[in-house]
């Protein structure tokens, strides 16, 4: 009996050689995550009734949804987290000083090929670009894994997309995800596993598979996978010294669907308001308006990230009548930055810099939209009233197609692409 790549880390969660598609399955996970949400944890794990926490080495806590606090709701709120992670002596916290929490897990080391991990955060499935399956859950359900480190889980069906081919210049991993939300659609892989394989996705950076598994989340994805190999190995090498498996999904494993798709012909991609899955090439919606261009978050805020858009902008100045937001994913890439003279770079362009955090992605705060504004950036969501005002609109790109469009004051494509 041949399994995919989420049967076979469920199998060993439940400590059985095979599970069933649609079966469901008891498991302790190897590491859960919360964020900001974690006040609404408490408060359920509370009302349950235990004193401590079923262990608390393998709870991750980190601040970074509205950091620094915006409004004394929520300060009150990190009070909370901070006096109850001090109580039950949770190790794994991080404050407002250390990042978005998918880029903090992986920098960390938290995550490991493997792994299974749960979040109460929808963009959890991110961990599965190191070969972990991970998957956002509620806080109710986080509460009761808090109290008795035991969750059930139904063994998802799963989709193999295979990718060859090489990029055009100007051409990235976001436009590839993009590609595929607009094909499957937001619901084309509800509650299922997404395994992205083929030479494409082997040549792939870290952070580009990031990219890759952060938007799955967006075609209804219950967890993403880039299988494990010599990257995951190198890039913890020096953030680990925990033992893990690489666990590989069999060739003969069976798939509900499979897709091709070669990128020599891929051109750049934009999600058009209020859906990530109204999908179009740039081309289409060049010459749009924008007042805002924001760079950053758990999807494109990583170094190579930056360093696509900053030499774009290296020279020139954002468009008078457009605001330009960088935020890093992490305060490393933050001091990364400082290093490799982009921070200079962002200034001299006449981009505004933030402490790293999810703020505008949310609209939560350091930038939100006023009526009637329009947006284009690297974020993940962009349904109505994300970022602000209902009557505002956000488009998703990549790094270098928001870049380039901050300059011009209106949605192009990236200047790289527009050489070639």
């Amino acid at each position: 009996m041949k399994q995919t790549l989420a049967q076979k880390i469920l199998a060993s969660k439940a400590d059985r050689d095979f599970v069933q598609v649609g079966e469901i399955v008891e498991i302790e996970p190897d590491r859960v995550m919360s964020h900001d949400n974690a006040g609404l944890v408490i408060k359920q794990f509370q009302k349950i009734g235990v004193e401590k926490v079923w262990n608390p080495e393998k709870i991750v806590i980190i601040l970074d949804h509205r950091v620094p606090a915006e409004s004394l709701k929520t300060a009150n709120a990190h009070k909370m987290i901070r006096e109850f992670v001090h109580t039950q002596k949770i190790e794994h916290f991080y404050d407002i000083q250390t990042g978005i929490c998918h880029q903090v897990m992986i920098e960390k080391g938290h995550v490991l090929p493997g792994n299974l991990i749960l979040g109460t955060d929808s963009h959890t499935t991110s961990y599965g670009s190191l070969g972990a399956f991970s998957a956002g859950i509620g806080a109710t359900e986080m509460a009761s894994i808090w109290a008795i480190g035991k969750i059930w889980l139904r063994v998802p069906e799963s989709i193999k997309i295979t990718v060859s081919g090489r990029f055009q210049p100007g051409v990235y991993a976001k436009d590839l995800i993009l590609f595929i939300i607009g094909m499957l659609k937001a619901d084309g892989a509800n509650y299922q596993s997404v395994e992205f394989v083929g030479p494409t996705i082997q040549s792939m950076t870290v952070s580009e598979r990031i990219t890759l598994t952060n938007l799955s989340m967006e075609m209804g994805a219950k967890c993403a996978f880039v299988s494990p190999d010599h990257l995951n190995q190198k890039y913890l090498k020096d953030r680990t010294s925990s033992a893990y498996e690489m666990i590989l999904a069999d060739k003969e494993a069976v798939y509900s669907e499979n897709y091709e798709i070669d990128v020599n012909t891929l051109v750049p991609q934009i999600a058009c308001p209020h859906q990530v899955d109204n999908v179009k090439p740039v081309n289409e919606i060049k010459g749009k308006l924008i007042n805002q261009a924001l760079l950053g978050s758990c999807t494109n805020g990583r170094l190579d990230d930056l360093e696509i858009a900053a030499e774009i902008l290296r020279g020139n100045k954002v468009n008078k009548n457009v605001r330009m937001i960088v935020i890093p994913a992490s305060m490393t890439i933050y001091k990364q930055m400082i290093e490799n003279g982009l921070i200079q770079v962002f200034i001299d362009s006449g981009c505004v810099i933030c402490n790293s955090g999810c703020g505008p992605c949310l609209g939560a705060h350091q930038g939100l939209l006023a009526d009637g504004e329009t947006c284009i950036a690297t974020t993940n969501r962009n349904f109505k009233g994300r970022m602000g005002s209902p009557n505002s609109e956000v488009y998703l790109a990549s790094p270098a197609t928001v870049a380039t469009s901050a300059i011009r004051g209106e949605i192009d494509l990236p200047a790289i692409y527009n050489t070639h």
